[in-house]
């Protein structure tokens, strides 16, 4: 694949006022991208931006503003709003195209830049580098006469209409009544919609997670902390636990007891339902190579496929449209039900598991077990530079660990594509042997980077 200049695996990601993530790229990307989709027929041109509540959105958003509104297109704001919102909008108002600005489960300091087509998807690494290419080269062309420029507004019922939609998703007849739910919000994007939904559809709602100051997005809460989900669950006495990521694509899920639930289990949990009521479109599910091993076996158990994808929903998005899947995602909680949404959606996610927990009438103990997971190690080498993945070492290092694990696991060596790290994964039902073959992997790494 060709080497891109800004964007990683989720957009264009990094530390706040720092390059790539400053107002002067954010000004290029408005103008490079709005070229691109600013068609030539005399029509007025749309564009809608979301955000999460990190503080250096007053930055990036004005800055990407001016890049559109400087090409004639007027320019719609939400305001604090999920990832999937966003896309669900780009395309219910006809926009030519969308923009969330958000890190996702990153710490405050960063922040990126995503966009979305017309159709409500995430752009193509081919479009990406059309970007790309505009952005670096001279940005003066095109530019609208004075009398031309984009007009900005801000939408107030943005946040009402994604509650609206959400709602609608969950199954007609059914409600909450009765269920005590957490929801952690991480000071994010979700902190008004998520526990309205989950109010307005009957439930008792516990809140955490929902006073973002600007610096506090993910910090000791949301999905990449579950344990203040599962402390407020226990504390509260509640049925269930959902904590959201900064940008609300994705979820992880806690029972009673506070034990937690990753993607896997989720999507396991949703395709077997699915798959009872007939609902449940392509065969199967698409996941990332990172899913566990278990959740593979259980959809054969039931006669059902597991397609793997290179990290990222962007990926298995993709993967799903050309296959007729109307359910995919990833280990971390992104969870894609394409019968609703573009993208992952954590709330709409984890309204499908309540709609499950409600039916079953068993606890979330019982139902969140699905699968036994196979013995998993993932470990984590930051590196400087270079491409220690491509030296010789390194890659003799990795076929005898598979030739070790011989049939009976897995092991995935990549590099981060929002990170300077190598992300090294293996599993198997050798626990023992998985942990030998990641220490072996990952000295090997560290040398070749050293």
């Amino acid at each position: 694949m060709t080497q891109r200049a800004y964007f990683g695996t989720d957009g264009i990601r990094g530390q706040a006022n720092k390059h790539p993530m400053t107002a002067e790229v954010a000004l290029r990307v408005g103008l490079a991208a709005g070229k691109l989709f600013r068609s030539t027929d005399e029509r007025r041109h749309l564009v809608v931006i979301g955000k999460d509540t990190r503080l250096s959105g007053y930055m990036i958003e004005p800055a990407l503003v001016a890049g559109f509104t400087s090409l004639g297109m007027d320019v719609r704001l939400f305001g604090p709003l999920p990832t999937p919102a966003v896309a669900m909008m780009t395309r219910s108002m006809r926009a030519d195209l969308g923009v969330m600005i958000s890190a996702s489960h990153n710490s405050y300091q960063d922040n990126g830049i995503k966009l979305f087509g017309p159709d409500g998807y995430k752009l193509s690494d081919a479009m990406e580098l059309k970007i790309e290419k505009h952005m670096d080269e001279g940005l003066q062309e095109g530019l609208a006469a004075p009398s031309s420029l984009g007009r900005v507004k801000r939408i107030d019922d943005a946040q009402a209409r994604y509650v609206e939609i959400a709602k609608a998703t969950f199954p007609k007849k059914m409600n909450l009544n009765g269920l005590r739910v957490v929801i952690d919000c991480a000071n994010g994007a979700a902190y008004k919609v998520a526990p309205t939904a989950l109010y307005e559809l009957g439930a008792e709602v516990f809140e955490i997670g929902v006073t973002p100051n600007g610096c506090n997005i993910n910090e000791e809460c949301g999905s990449t902390h579950p344990n203040a989900m599962a402390e407020a669950v226990k504390k509260y006495r509640a049925d269930i636990g959902i904590a959201l990521d900064g940008d609300a694509d994705r979820l992880v899920i806690c029972d009673e007891k506070g034990h937690v639930v990753d993607g896997d289990q989720i999507m396991a949990i949703i395709a077997g339902a699915w798959a009872k009521d007939g609902l449940l479109k392509g065969g199967g599910v698409v996941a990332t190579v990172m899913s566990n091993l278990g959740l593979e076996r259980f959809m054969a158990g039931r006669g059902l496929s597991l397609e793997r994808t290179r990290v990222g929903d962007r990926y298995v998005m993709e993967r799903m449209r050309e296959g007729g899947f109307n359910l995919g995602g990833e280990q971390s909680g992104h969870v894609i039900l394409h019968d609703y949404s573009t993208t992952g959606d954590g709330l709409l996610s984890a309204l499908q598991v309540l709609a499950v927990l409600v039916q079953s009438d068993v606890p979330m103990s019982v139902l969140a077990r699905q699968f036994d997971p196979v013995p998993q190690k993932l470990e984590n080498v930051r590196f400087a530079g270079g491409k220690p993945l491509e030296t010789k070492s390194v890659q003799d290092v990795i076929a005898d660990a598979e030739a070790r694990l011989n049939g009976t696991g897995r092991v995935v060596v990549r590099a981060s594509g929002t990170e300077p790290l190598i992300r090294i994964m293996a599993e198997g039902d050798d626990e023992k042997l998985v942990s030998q073959v990641v220490k072996d992997i990952v000295g090997a790494v560290k040398k070749a980077a050293a």
